[in-house]
């Protein structure tokens, strides 16, 4: 088994080739932290045009990395959300022509779903279930972890998720972006 896979739920563009055995033959990740620097904090559009400009590239660049053709790959997974919207729309239409193209299916993937089980890609040993602290830049939540598809929410925050509040904190100090 061999999936493509492609994330820009916010402002990080990414394409990876991860086997069925959780071997990650390539990553490639492209940051936009300059282009929001001046805004001190993402700007969504800013982010969409962005994720249009690289992940052609970064998904040439990931296949050449792992040595193998758009054809060989097994499905092709991209995140359908949570995020913005415009980043999300991106990666979600990349992986459809991308999956059409090759003739493969297409596995829409839950941003923070791929969060809550990230942990067993490099734990191979890690059981269900397992508490969870998922801190992304708009969430922040501690689940019990069942396993896919099945999670409950234990606590959660209801304004600023932690990595909101980095910013915001670094804003203020003069830090610059992003904060944490």
């Amino acid at each position: 088994m061999l999936i493509l896979g492609l994330e820009s739920s916010c402002d990080e563009t990414a394409a990876a080739l991860v086997t069925g055995d959780r071997r990650i033959l390539a990553h490639k990740l492209a940051r936009q932290e300059e282009a929001h620097r001046p805004y001190g904090g993402v700007v969504p559009e800013i982010a969409a045009r962005a994720h249009v400009e690289i992940i052609g590239p970064l998904v040439e660049q990931a296949l050449a990395e792992a040595g193998v053709r758009l054809r060989e790959v097994d499905a092709v997974a991209a995140t359908a959300g949570p995020g913005l919207i415009g980043g999300v729309m991106v990666g979600l239409v990349t992986g459809k022509a991308l999956a059409l193209a090759a003739n493969k299916p297409l596995v829409a993937v839950n941003h923070l779903e791929g969060h809550a089980l990230s942990p067993r890609l490099t734990d191979p040993d890690l059981q269900f279930p397992y508490l969870l602290l998922l801190v992304s830049g708009g969430h922040c939540q501690l689940l019990l972890v069942e396993g896919p598809g099945a999670y409950h929410r234990l606590a959660t925050t209801i304004d600023d998720a932690a990595g909101e509040a980095f910013d915001k904190t670094a804003k203020l100090l003069g830090l610059g972006f992003p904060g944490g």
